[in-house]
């Protein structure tokens, strides 16, 4: 079992100050495409979940720009203590990044700090720094990660920072505790690959995902109390995936990835709506939905992609509720992004791309060499009629978002990159493996 603490208001002189790291030098979509109705307000110049204002991966009025290096176009980047690769959410004036400090020693399983960052959206400069909680992980994770891989999400008047198994923790948005949550669990996870999940908000209420190698279960959560509004259990091993809330025929639906069923709930009640088996092992990549489809695939050790129909009821195998299906060149880490009528994706962790649409399966293209992309852990954001496709090393090619594969440009922020990066108003917030970036026209 791990140590914990309550939250505390900040960082003690045991961690790094971040005021010395500051460094001032070098980060028109269709209203179909929007999974669950998002909050015009919420769309409007920010990004609040790593998903995007939609959950697609869609920002919808953010014209950022087109390319950037080292050396020109990044506004600013300031240094981030301990490791992890939780994606940045912007708010308004602010941007807020999680992360995991070690505490003592070279060894994994040893105290660490959970934190979460507020940074002011202009200058890069940390606003509030929170530890969440201290605790000792009970289990290792990746080695390519650390263990804050879930991003933080936000309502404009809260934002929450959750760390699995160390919990679910609620501060205003100056950074004052609101409420926490740690009596989830404690995951164990296949491989010891570690913990990933992020949770999702639509409305008033928190989904929390708990796939794991013990008993699982997907749980509702209100914002406002942290009281828990239901719980439902499932028969699911270790997965990775985000929620997804999608609204069809003016009900909601919570859409979820699995090994053993792909799966829509009732949002208000968290009872199961119907299922799909043939996703493949330890699925990663997280759903889409519009146009009155999910669309959930998986491609580690296989490769599967199919298209649910979200007025299916029941096992949908065999029937035709079941839309359209892939075989080959499946995502693994990075989610399908949605934008329109088109859905992209990786082969695998690769930078092989295919677009299809989203309502027949059509191909527009299969299965494209991105020329510069290498192996990719980012899932693709687009906005103002682009694409942005980013690499491990830090490598970001531009797209058309379009019928065709045709490139725009090719940035790169000069370092390794995992977090998905977010797209707001004329800013592009990339988290690398030590900066947060700020890109901006």
């Amino acid at each position: 079992m791990h140590r914990v603490k309550k939250p505390t208001a900040t960082l003690s002189s045991m961690s790094l100050s971040l005021a010395a790291s500051i460094v001032m030098a070098t980060l028109a979509i269709p209203l179909a495409s929007m999974a669950a109705g998002a909050d015009p307000k919420a769309a409007s110049g920010n990004w609040p979940h790593w998903r995007g204002p939609t959950g697609n991966g869609v920002s919808l009025d953010a014209d950022p720009p087109l390319k950037w290096s080292p050396e020109d176009g990044i506004a600013w980047k300031t240094a981030i203590p301990g490791r992890g690769s939780a994606s940045p959410v912007v708010w308004e004036s602010r941007v807020f990044v999680a992360t995991a400090v070690k505490l003592e020693g070279s060894a994994e399983l040893v105290p660490h700090r959970f934190v979460l960052l507020a940074l002011d959206r202009a200058t890069g400069k940390v606003l509030w720094e929170r530890v969440a909680i201290e605790a000792t992980p009970r289990e290792g994770h990746h080695s390519d990660h650390g263990f804050a891989s879930a991003s933080p999400f936000t309502d404009g008047e809260r934002v929450y920072a959750y760390f699995g198994s160390r919990g679910l923790f609620a501060f205003t948005l100056a950074g004052e505790p609101a409420w926490h949550r740690t009596d989830f669990g404690t995951m164990t996870t296949r491989g010891t690959f570690g913990e990933g999940s992020s949770p999702t908000l639509h409305g008033d209420s928190i989904i929390v995902p708990w796939d794991h190698e013990g008993p699982s279960y997907i749980t509702a959560i209100d914002r406002h109390t942290g009281k828990t509004l239901w719980k439902t259990d499932r028969d699911e091993t270790s997965s990775w995936g985000t929620p997804l809330v999608a609204e069809h025929s003016g009900k909601l639906q919570v859409i979820t990835t699995g090994e053993k069923f792909a799966r829509g709930y009732d949002f208000a009640s968290g009872r199961e709506l119907w299922r799909c088996t043939g996703q493949t092992g330890r699925p990663v990549a997280s759903p889409v939905a519009g146009h009155g489809v999910a669309i959930i695939g998986s491609g580690f050790r296989g490769a599967f992609l199919g298209a649910f129909r979200l007025d299916g009821k029941g096992d949908l195998k065999g029937t035709e509720n079941v839309a359209w299906s892939l075989s080959k060149h499946t995502p693994d880490i990075p989610s399908p992004l949605l934008s329109g009528t088109r859905v992209y994706f990786f082969a695998g962790r690769n930078g092989i791309l295919s677009c299809h649409d989203v309502s027949s399966g059509k191909p527009y293209y299969t299965a494209l060499r991105v020329e510069g992309l290498g192996n990719v852990y980012a899932s693709p954001v687009a906005a103002s009629g682009r694409v942005y496709l980013t690499a491990r090393d830090g490598t970001t090619v531009t797209i058309e978002d379009g019928d065709e594969l045709k490139i725009l440009a090719k940035s790169s922020v000069g370092e390794p990159v995992d977090a998905t990066p977010a797209l707001a108003g004329k800013d592009v917030f990339i988290r690398g493996e030590k900066h947060l970036f700020a890109i901006r026209r």
